[in-house]
């Protein structure tokens, strides 16, 4: 199994590191870090380095209570660094909900767009599906000013997949085809603890929609409630949460910390833990 992104062939033989580079001033984790266009690349060249397979590269902030930004703003923010990535040998994924970013990305070079609101804005599935581009489609309740007010669902997992089950389904109705896209239940998106560990507990359950499956738990507060650490001092929780998403159907995870969870992931590919 592969994942088609943009002229990239991603072999799914393997967990695939997505390394996120936010360039935002208020993203939870590490907002702020990254602004100016030579500390983004340092950056992005740090990630690639340690092993990501992916750059992600966010310019609004989706943490609980985020206010949004402008289409200029955030084109201010990111397509600077992505013309100066897109060019080398790691695929450079945009995230981002709007379909005129989107088309821009992908004229500048994206090889993916990730998109929280799970492509739901008018045109966005229009604005990929001709592109070649990999997809991720996310599953949110809410948006990020109120997701976290009182999340609810009847059945996580059922509500969830079906959720993504349909979007899949539209994306394949709009020319995408499934080997580009990827699916991310949306820890920390509008979920209650107990939703976040249901979630994990049951991942590979997605696997059965036929795309790749992604994980993003990195520093999330899902692991600050558990841990009682600030989000900076999450990394040992944040590598764990990546390996047991892995062993329960994970093809892809979403982090900060590249280099600690690749090492975790050769250890648990020695030992045989892997599922395909």
């Amino acid at each position: 199994m592969f994942l088609k992104c943009g002229k990239f062939k991603l072999s799914l033989t393997r967990p695939l590191i997505m390394g996120v580079l936010n360039v935002t001033p208020d993203s939870f984790s590490d907002g702020g870090k990254y602004i100016e266009l030579n500390q983004i690349l340092t950056r992005a060249n740090a990630l690639t380095a340690e092993g990501a397979d992916v750059i992600d590269i966010g310019g609004e902030s989706t943490r609980p209570g985020a206010a949004p930004v402008s289409l200029e703003e955030e084109r201010r923010r990111v397509l600077p660094a992505l013309e100066r990535l897109a060019g080398g040998g790691v695929p450079v994924s945009i995230d981002t909900h709007k379909p005129a970013l989107m088309r821009e990305a992908i004229a500048s070079g994206a090889s993916m767009i990730n998109d929280v609101s799970g492509f739901r804005d008018a045109g966005a599935f229009e604005a990929v599906a001709d592109s070649g581009v990999a997809i991720c489609i996310m599953h949110m309740q809410g948006e990020p000013r109120t997701m976290q007010q009182n999340p609810h669902y009847d059945n996580i997992i059922s509500d969830v997949s079906g959720y993504l089950a349909d979007r899949v389904h539209a994306a394949e109705a709009a020319g995408i085809a499934r080997e580009r896209i990827v699916i991310d239940p949306g820890f920390g998106f509008g979920k209650t603890l107990e939703h976040n560990l249901t979630l994990l507990r049951e991942l590979r359950t997605f696997r059965a929609l036929g795309c790749a499956v992604l994980a993003g738990l990195s520093h999330k507060t899902m692991l600050g409630k558990i841990t009682g650490r600030d989000p900076a001092e999450r990394v040992y929780a944040s590598v764990s949460a990546a390996m047991i998403a892995v062993q329960n159907g994970a093809q892809m995870v979403r982090v900060h910390d590249v280099a600690a969870t690749r090492d975790a992931l050769a250890v648990l590919a020695a030992v045989g833990r892997i599922e395909n």
